[in-house]
């Protein structure tokens, strides 16, 4: 059943996970807009950045900015790269209660991060964003990728008979047991933006969807390479759709004994 169970224990601390790979352009507004945003709601939180094989000075402005943000932790991946590892990584190493995966480019609005953990706190196990609903918005999306995104979750919504309309979007929240329930993630670059929610679904986590904004980067270059992608996509698709229909909810959520 799809509904929030308000006899969920109070979340207290949100770890908000973005994976940087050369964004030291980026960063500074980025981190620095969310934790001041955060910090004047009240939401007790950390900001993990995962420094994935920069090869600019990314790593140096981390530095520099942990002097002046608090709640910001560095990580660098040492291991092999790619834009799912990174975040597998954050979510590994974060300690909070819930999780936010968010970009580096500043794309996604830190409002938003703000009415995630509101709406988790009403006992929901995700809470994923939608720019296509109303209330949502797309600044400066390029065309072409706006189309490919659009099919893209046309499929992904006929396949799997859900009613969300942007599951291929990063920018999503989710209570730690969530990830938890969801490992081992096995999607190691930007197909695990299908993989988390996908799985959450499937395996019988509660979640909701708000409308959210979103523009284009203004510093750097796009990380996301639509003809590298596609046949990664599908797999995991196809790889959480198999799940669904023969796994016979091995993977499922155990069923709650709160009432």
């Amino acid at each position: 059943m799809n509904s929030p169970n308000p006899a969920q224990p109070p979340l207290t601390l949100l770890s908000v996970i973005i994976p940087a790979r050369n964004e030291e352009d980026a960063l500074p507004a980025t981190v620095e807009h969310l934790h001041v945003e955060l910090r004047l709601n009240g939401i007790p939180h950390e900001i993990v950045v995962v420094d994935d094989g920069s090869t600019d000075n990314t790593w140096r402005v981390l530095q520099d900015l942990r002097e002046r943000v608090p709640a910001l932790r560095p990580i660098q991946n040492s291991g092999e790269h790619g834009f799912g590892r990174a975040v597998a990584l954050g979510l590994r190493e974060a300690a909070g209660d819930a999780a936010i995966v968010m970009m580096a480019d500043e794309s996604d609005d830190v409002r938003d991060a703000v009415k995630y953990w509101r709406t988790l706190n009403e006992g929901w196990d995700c809470v994923f964003g939608s720019r296509f609903m109303k209330g949502g918005g797309v600044i400066d999306y390029p065309w072409f990728k706006l189309r490919i995104n659009r099919l893209a979750n046309l499929f992904i919504r006929t396949l799997f008979h859900v009613s969300l309309n942007d599951t291929t979007n990063a920018f999503k929240a989710y209570r730690m047991t969530v990830i938890r329930g969801c490992e081992p993630l096995i999607a190691p670059h930007f197909n695990l933006t299908v993989e988390l929610p996908l799985k959450a679904m499937v395996r019988g986590f509660s979640w909701t969807v708000v409308p959210i904004t979103w523009r284009n980067r203004r510093f750097g270059t796009p990380k996301l390479k639509l003809n590298e992608m596609g046949s990664r996509y599908f797999f995991i698709v196809a790889y959480v759709w198999l799940e669904k229909y023969f796994s016979r909810g091995d993977y499922r959520k155990p069923v709650s004994s709160v009432p």
